[in-house]
Formats: structure tokens, sequence, C-alpha cells
């Protein structure tokens, strides 16, 4: 489904088109780039009809979306990182962040929940959705750089099934959330390191991205 990893442009172009006539929208997905930008969007806003061969904020990068608008869906892509999904049903308003390590360090999810609550979301009654990621289990990284994540985000301090230092990310996430007052958080899915259904860039460079999408229903 993504347009930077090397696939050819109409095979993604033809995947996103079939997610788009499963769900009966269009599927909007932001250029990531391990930012914190959050961007709200309408149809209104210019967004293409066919929009497989653009991704939004294609010049300045965009690492979450949110939308109250029915009339298409929010796509966040990953092979490793956080799809984290977000909605507040009353207020009608949803929302898509790409949380890696670096996204999540530098708020990425403080900035779209920003966002939403500006659009009328109150944070207690949104509702969140973590999908497949790196586990703690396979997640490993230098000694420093656990230290250094722990010392800002203390869950995600963690240990592989080796011994060796590791990241949970997605209890990073769940700390964030909660801390912002967030109260209903799942997690979805097991570690893409080791579920071979899923894309990861760790265990297979260079590989492709599954999608994490949200949307309103009309």
């Amino acid at each position: 489904l993504a347009l930077h990893v090397g696939d050819a442009v109409e095979a993604v172009a033809a995947n996103r088109t079939a997610l788009s006539a499963e769900l009966g929208v269009p599927v909007v997905f932001g250029r990531q780039v391990h930012g914190v930008r959050a961007l709200a969007i309408t149809a209104a806003d210019g967004v293409p009809a066919d929009p497989p061969h653009q991704d939004v904020a294609e010049d300045d990068g965009c690492d979450a979306l949110v939308t109250t608008d029915p009339g298409l869906a929010l796509g966040v892509l990953v092979a490793d990182c956080v799809p984290v999904l977000l909605a507040d049903a009353q207020a009608r308003v949803v929302g898509v962040a790409h949380a890696g390590r670096v996204g999540l360090l530098t708020g990425v999810l403080q900035q779209v929940l920003a966002q939403m609550s500006g659009h009328g979301a109150r944070i207690e009654r949104i509702r969140v959705a973590l999908g497949p990621a790196a586990g703690p289990c396979c997640y490993e990284v230098p000694e420093e750089m656990r230290a250094a994540a722990a010392a800002q985000i203390e869950a995600l301090f963690a240990a592989t099934s080796r011994g060796t230092p590791a990241l949970d990310l997605r209890a990073g996430c769940h700390d964030v959330l909660r801390s912002s007052g967030v109260t209903e958080v799942q997690n979805i899915g097991g570690c893409t390191l080791e579920d071979p259904q899923s894309f990861s860039y760790r265990r297979a460079s260079p590989t492709g991205r599954f999608a994490g999408v949200v949307r309103l229903q009309a």
C-alpha cells in the first residue's frame, strides 16, 4: 500500500483502489516522515478522488490525520511502528497516527489528540486501537537508546525474549494516551517480527507496508 518502498506504482494504485472500493470511500494516507504533524482534512480540501498516486502533505510530511468527514477514510502505513486508530463517536471525529520510537518521543500522539479536540472531540470519550507492531520480544535496541527513551517514557523500557535491551512501543503508546486522559485503549494483533503475514522492516528490509484504517459511517 506504500508509494515510498520501491513497489511498482501500478500495483500500489491497484491495492489502494481495491481498499477504497471495499470501504466505499477514498482512503487517504499522509506522507509519513517520523514527525509529529497532525493534519485535519475533508474531501472539500481537494483530496484527490483517486488518491492512490499521491499522499497528503507530500512536501512537508504528515504522521497523523484527523477528519469529521464520512466521505473519506484515513489510513496509516506501518511495518513495525504502531498504527494508532482513534475515534470519538459522539463528536464524530476520527484520527490515525504513525507512532514509531521517534514520533512517540516527540509527541505525535499528543498532537493528534489536540487536533481531534480542536474539532469537538473530548479526550475521555476517545477510543483507541493499537494495531500490530514490533513487540518487546523482538524490538532490540542499544542499551543507551533504551535508557534515553525510558527516561522520557518509562513504559518503553523492555527486554527481548533473549534478555537483551528492547523497547515496548505499544506500552509506550498506552502510557502517553492514558497520561493524556484517554481511558479506552486496546491492542489488536501481535508482533510484526514474529507474524509472517505482517510486513516487518526489521525482519526483511526492503519490505512493503500494511495499513490501519478508520472511517466515520455516514
